[in-house]
């Protein structure tokens, strides 16, 4: 292969020949492995509320840096740059698989089956630590070979923090190492990092806390333009993500949501004004009753499955394109096995170059398959575990390589988990397996192990990247992301029953319900370990200790869905769960809260629809034809599939981001036009600029912000409610006061100061270059 000449003159901050700094210690992996937990859960919240999260690595080293410099404020020790890595690694984990568990598994409900505490958990688990064991062996090829190429945007953003933070024990060993850190130079980029830290957690406050401006402000077209629209999610963590990826990626995905918008929608809007009936896969609304976005709209109801189809052909794409890299990187790993034992491999390969071994690689995995076989929860068969292994390759593959392109936050993985099941359910209905029981929950929990696995695939590589900045110790970083998945699996399965469970509502069936001979048939009932399986009523305010059994209603009369009956096989109580349910009001006249999963119900509807023949596989089709179009055209689709897939809201400060950063470097390739460097050393340069620092800011600021106020939301929802009535009375800025596009404002502010902090004009004491 040839010289990567941005490695040539590329050193860590801790240089590999630093054997004796702490790195791997109890504490640290303790906390990250907290951190990691709390994190996951309120990403959890979130994907069943809106269907997003946000990345968590570099929250978590935030909050490491600051928790350690305090504990050593009070006498105790102050942890090394590469304990805080180990933080980050294992804080991060919990949030990626919350977003696949969240995605995938509360489908199993819509689908007429029981959310196990077991199969929530075993998905959980032999889906985190899949990705991570497969992400392995492509450590070299993605994380050292194409560096430069591939950005990963959060990782480096994350290491930034981290070296910003680091404490003066690892300053010192930097400095004595490698020379290539002075005390100016980390004094100011921890205050630019600081900063935007503080920038982008008072932006997300004041605006999701006291509504002092709208979140998503946007422009619908009228007459001759009906149905086009613009907006922009006023976020500070996607406009730092765009300027930390670039103009040209940016460019790419805004691209393919203004596809999507300004074209597909309105050609769909226009054609269809004068249909007079309902258009596939659409049931009841007609398209000209639609709403451009949201529930049953022309985006969630075609454009959706024009971006999946897309998303999936990129990605193979995209696959086939990395090949020769990927096969390098697999050589690399089968070279470590055949070294032996971990002890030849680091007597072989310098400390920063040191992977687990292949054996503990390919044993765990063989033992993650046997177990995905034989756990009769999972409902799975051999069939399902050879589709596992070949999708999460695939998919691990290119979430890890799609992260170094566009990020974590903006990587497709529910596009990826669609075409997972889309293949899947192809293949069983080719074999004839459509039975709603078992194949529904097989081909799900193929998808939701597939789907958490590609997540933390692509999470894993993000720490790696900031690992290999650091001067980190790639094994010691896999251990501890292998602990902080499986503690965090351990844990999102009870606390996303409890969820489901705390908002569920017992309706009491009335009589004229169900005719009066209707009995339930004892071969109806749901089964448990062989026995109709018995539940109680968890509603305190109908005073009912009765057991009863759980029956799921398919049948015409009554309304469809699970229910309680009783001894006699008499329907006493229909349940309404918290997860897609519809009831919010309880007998005693308390609301609970709903949880809508938009993402999980996508995957319910693939299933249903492939198995019963119902998917629109000409939507699909047009998007896998977008994609080779791009192709054929020079063009990268998978991040042109990215923005057709995700609202233009989300692409919109990216894209901003990206024309920051593209003015920015602009204006420093003219002042560098003397110094006689080569185009890749004039890339490094531009990627020294402040504006990356006060963009990890904004990206650790907005991401903290918006977690700590879904969790404020969800336990203090009263203290909440307060905060934003006392806006509305009060506060003149308050978002139903003015105008969507004023909204704009607060977020030009932040998009100015990140303007001149890359221009070293603000934020700067001396200037730090070298």
């Amino acid at each position: 292969m040839t010289t990567n000449p941005f490695l040539a003159n590329f050193r860590p901050y801790i240089s590999a020949s630093v054997k004796t700094m702490r790195e791997l210690t109890p504490v640290p992996l303790i906390v990250g492995t907290l951190l990691g937990i709390v994190f996951g859960a309120s990403s959890l919240y979130l994907v069943l509320k809106v269907g997003l999260t946000v990345s968590a690595s570099i929250p978590v080293a935030v909050i490491s840096i600051t928790l350690f410099r305090v504990l050593s404020k009070l006498g105790l020790r102050d942890a090394t740059i590469l304990e805080h890595n180990i933080v980050q690694t294992a804080g991060s984990a919990g949030e990626s698989i919350a977003f696949g568990v969240g995605v995938t598994m509360p489908a199993i409900m819509i689908l007429g089956f029981d959310l196990e505490f077991w199969r929530v958990t075993m998905v959980a688990i032999m889906g985190g630590l899949l990705g991570i064991l497969m992400m392995i062996p492509l450590r070299r090829a993605l994380i050292k070979d194409q560096h430069g190429y591939l950005k990963y945007p959060e990782g480096t953003a994350c290491a930034e923090v981290l070296k910003a933070g680091a404490n003066e024990e690892s300053r010192k060993m930097s400095i004595e190492a490698e020379k290539i850190m002075t005390d100016d130079k980390v004094n100011s980029g921890g205050k630019v990092i600081g900063i935007g830290f503080g920038l982008g957690f008072l932006f997300n406050t004041l605006m999701q806390v006291f509504k002092s401006w709208k979140d998503v402000p946007g422009k619908e077209f009228g007459a001759p333009f009906q149905g086009g629209s613009i907006s922009l999610e006023n976020n500070p963590a996607l406009l730092g993500v765009g300027y930390i990826i670039g103009p040209k990626i940016a460019g790419i995905m805004f691209s393919g949501g203004a596809l999507a918008y300004l074209v597909l929608i309105p050609m769909i809007k226009f054609f269809g004004a004068g249909v007079p009936e309902p258009v596939t896969p659409a049931t009841g609304l007609l398209i000209r009753d639609m709403a451009l976005e949201g529930k049953d709209s022309i985006q969630s109801t075609y454009i959706l499955y024009i971006g999946a189809g897309a998303v999936a052909a990129g990605g193979i794409i995209s696959l086939f394109r990395s090949l020769p890299v990927i096969i390098h990187g697999i050589r690399s790993g089968i070279a470590d096995f055949r070294l032996g034992n971990k002890n030849t491999v680091q007597e072989e390969l310098p400390r920063t170059d040191q992977d687990l071994s292949m054996k503990w690689v390919v044993g765990g995995i063989l033992a993650l398959m046997i177990v995905i076989a034989i756990v009769p929860t999972l409902k799975m068969n051999i069939l399902g575990a050879i589709l596992i292994i070949l999708f999460g390759f695939l998919f691990v593959t290119v979430s890890s390589r799609l992260t170094g392109e566009i990020g974590s936050s903006s990587n497709p993985i529910s596009g990826m988990t669609v075409a997972t099941l889309l293949l899947t359910c192809l293949v069983f209905l080719l074999l004839g397996w459509t039975q709603p029981d078992p194949y529904f929950v097989t081909a799900l929990s193929v998808g939701g192990i597939v789907c958490i696995a590609a997540s933390n695939g692509g999470t894993t590589s993000q720490d790696l990247k900031t690992g290999f900045h650091v001067g980190g110790t790639p094994w010691r970083q896999q251990i501890a992301i292998l602990t902080g998945a499986l503690a965090s699996a351990l844990v999102l399965g009870p606390i996303l029953i409890s969820l489901n469970n705390a908002s569920t509502v017992y309706v009491p069936v009335a009589a004229a319900t169900f005719p009066t001979e209707f009995r339930v048939q004892a071969s109806q009932l749901v089964q448990h370990e062989g026995e109709p399986k018995q539940e109680q009523v968890e509603d305190a305010s109908l005073k009912d200790s009765n057991s009863y059994y759980v029956w799921h209603n398919t049948e015409a009369n009554g309304e469809t869905g699970r229910y309680l009956v009783n001894a006699d096989g008499k329907p006493v109580y229909l349940v309404d769960p918290g997860i897609n349910g519809t009831i919010r009001t309880r007998v005693d006249g308390t609301t609970v809260t709903k949880y809508n999963a938009p993402k999980a119900t996508l995957m319910s509807y693939i299933i249903k629809g492939i198995l019963s023949q119902e998917l629109p596989w000409s939507l699909v089709l047009l998007g896998v034809m977008i994609a080779v179009v791009l192709e054929l055209s020079g063009i990268p689709s998978l991040a042109f599939a990215v923005g057709l897939y995700l609202p233009i809201a989300v692409s919109a400060p990216i894209f901003v981001g990206g024309l920051v950063r593209w003015m920015v470097d602009k204006d420093l390739i003219r002042k560098l036009q003397g110094r006689n460097l080569t185009e890749e050393e004039v890339i490094a340069e531009t990627d020294k600029s402040p504006g990356v620092l006060l963009a990890s800011g904004y990206i650790a600021g907005g991401a903290l912000a918006g977690i700590m106020v879904a969790l404020a939301t969800e336990f203090l929802s009263g203290t909440m409610a307060s905060f934003t009535s006392w806006s509305e009375a009060y506060n003149p800025f308050y978002a139903g006061n003015h105008s969507d596009w004023l909204a704009l404002l607060p977020f030009l502010v932040l998009v100015v100061l990140l303007y001149y902090a890359g221009l070293e004009r603000i934020f700067q004491g001396k200037s730090s270059r070298h």
